[in-house]
Formats: C-alpha cells, sequence, structure tokens
C-alpha cells in the first residue's frame, strides 16, 4: 500500500508536468508560434520545462524539514524531554497522529516567536514534521491547541506538503516555458532582424518581466489551491480531535487578531506572516493562502 501511494503521487506528478506541458505545445502550435522560433529551441523548451519543474519540485520536497528547521530556528523535542509542557506537546501530537493511521511518528518542534503560529512540513507521512511557536503555547488552551495540531496532523495525512510542492512545481515549469516563448517573439517583433535571434539584452529583460506577471497568475492558482486544502484540513482537524475544539482554536486566533490589529507594526507583520486573518479585500485576497477564519468557523459550524 505504501508503495502503491509514492507510485500514485509519483504518477500524479508526471502526469500533470506532461499534461500541462503538452496543452501549452498544442495551443501554441495551433497559434503558429513553433514556427517562428529557431530550430530546435521550441523541443528544447518543452524539455527543460519538463526536467525543471520535476527536479525543483523533488528537491524542495527533500529539503523541506531541514530548511523549516534552518529557517524557523525549530527546536525538535524529544518524546522523553523533561519538561512536562513539552512532553505533553509532544503526547498530543502522537496522538493525533496514531488517530490519524500514521504509522511513523511526526518529529515534534518548537521555536521562539510571539506569532501565534503552527506549521506542518516533510517530504512524506514518515518524514514529517510539526511544529508550533511559543507564543501559540502561550496564549491558548489545551483544547484549542489540540484543534491546531490535529489540523496540522490532517495537512500530512491528506499529503499536503507534497501536493502543494508538486502544484508549484508546475506552476514555475508553465511561467518559465511561457515567458520565454513569448519573450522571444516580442522581441523578434521589436528587433525585425533575423540575424538577432531574439537575443540579447532586450530578450533577457523580457523575459524578466514575463516571469513576474505570469508568476503573479501562477501565485493566484496555488493561494487558491492552499485556501482549498485549508478547508480540508480543518475538517479533518473536526474528525480527530472534535469539531467544537477545532472551532475553540480558530475562535481563539480569531480573538486574537481582532485583539492585536491595532498593535505595533511587528507583531502585525508578524502575524500576518501565519496569513490567517482573512482580511484581505479586492485583489489581496486572490494572494490569501488561508481562507477568511469567519468562512472556516462557519463551515465547522454548519457541518454540526
Amino acid at each position: 500500500m505504501k508503495m502503491f501511494n509514492i507510485a500514485k503521487r509519483v504518477f500524479l506528478f508526471v502526469a500533470v508536468n506532461i499534461l500541462v506541458v503538452m496543452t501549452i505545445g498544442i495551443v501554441l502550435g495551433l497559434l503558429g508560434i513553433h514556427n517562428k522560433l529557431p530550430e530546435g529551441m521550441y523541443t528544447q523548451l518543452l524539455v527543460i520545462c519538463l526536467i525543471w519543474g520535476m527536479v525543483g519540485a523533488f528537491i524542495s520536497l527533500a529539503l523541506s524539514r531541514i530548511m523549516a528547521k534552518w529557517l524557523m530556528g525549530v527546536r525538535v523535542i524529544p518524546p522523553n524531554v523533561g519538561d512536562p509542557a513539552l512532553r505533553e506537546l509532544v503526547q498530543i501530537v502522537h496522538s493525533l497522529a496514531r488517530k490519524a493511521g500514521i504509522e511513523t511518528m511526526p518529529e515534534v518542534g518548537i521555536y521562539e516567536s510571539d506569532e501565534v503560529n503552527a506549521f506542518a512540513t516533510g517530504p512524506t507521512r514518515s518524514r514529517s514534521l510539526v511544529a508550533v511557536s511559543t507564543g501559540l503555547l502561550r496564549n491558548m488552551r489545551r483544547e484549542e491547541i489540540e484543534g491546531v495540531l490535529a489540523h496540522e496532523i490532517s495537512h500530512i495525512t491528506n499529503g499536503d506538503m507534497v501536493t502543494m510542492t508538486l502544484v508549484q512545481g508546475v506552476i514555475n515549469a508553465f511561467v518559465m516555458f511561457l515567458a520565454r516563448v513569448v519573450a522571444f517573439v516580442v522581441s523578434r517583433a521589436m528587433s525585425r532582424s533575423d540575424d538577432d535571434r531574439g537575443g540579447g539584452l532586450i530578450y533577457f529583460l523580457l523575459v524578466m518581466v514575463f516571469q513576474f506577471v505570469f508568476s503573479l497568475f501562477g501565485a493566484i492558482i496555488v493561494c487558491w489551491f492552499s485556501r482549498w486544502r485549508e478547508f480540508r484540513a480543518d475538517a479533518g482537524g473536526a474528525e480527530l480531535a472534535g469539531r467544537l475544539k477545532m472551532i475553540s482554536a480558530l475562535e481563539s486566533l480569531q480573538q486574537f487578531y481582532e485583539k492585536n490589529v491595532e498593535s505595533t507594526t511587528k507583531e502585525e507583520a508578524s502575524f500576518q506572516a501565519f496569513k490567517i486573518s482573512g482580511k484581505q479585500g479586492g485583489l489581496l485576497r486572490l494572494f490569501a493562502t488561508h481562507p477568511p477564519l469567519e468562512e472556516r468557523i462557519a463551515r465547522l459550524k454548519k457541518v454540526g
């Protein structure tokens, strides 16, 4: 079963990459753009984007735990730690993990920060990490902490770290490919010279511009998927810890935000890094990785 799940993820990744690249190739072929590219460039770009998307995604996924520990300063807590509060934290995570059917227990970590935050990462269910901030431990009751941790365990069981990495890899491959094709066509039109071949400074600048623009559109897709998976993790957390604990955890986060919304710029920016306030409006809401807290709470209450 384990090998089947791994094979299924690899197949999904490869299939999506091939589908995206082939779709772009068909569209550009119908538009006749391939006739304007230098001989071999079109095929080379397709191959490079496919390889880049696959390799980049797998490297990012493999290093996710290491990077999280390094960038966030996460300290892994041993199960036999002497501190009763930390030992209880490990016990809660492991209890929820066993309930979720995870055989190899996740690493449990803590990092110094006033923000109320927790996250899960790792390349597989058996090599995962659940980390919480000291601010979360200080500002939440036990049942609320359990709700937050159940949400993170649900991310692991759903394979969200893998899926998000693969989606981002596909989007990046798409951005790289389309930016270079469009930049070549535009630079050729601007130069009006068959000898230039669209190279040089103009082509380079156009690639940078188009990569930025297409990356914004790609980010909208990634953020939409991230918001969808948050609703799914909330539902999974409610099954593991109980719906009332999950609702209580979200309501506590909402109260914390409302209490600190007029605090110092540093504290507000710290909480915004969690991106769970959901107060963004207009176009900014398209780039929110988490849905508004009131929507998440309402969904859980509606289920009951």
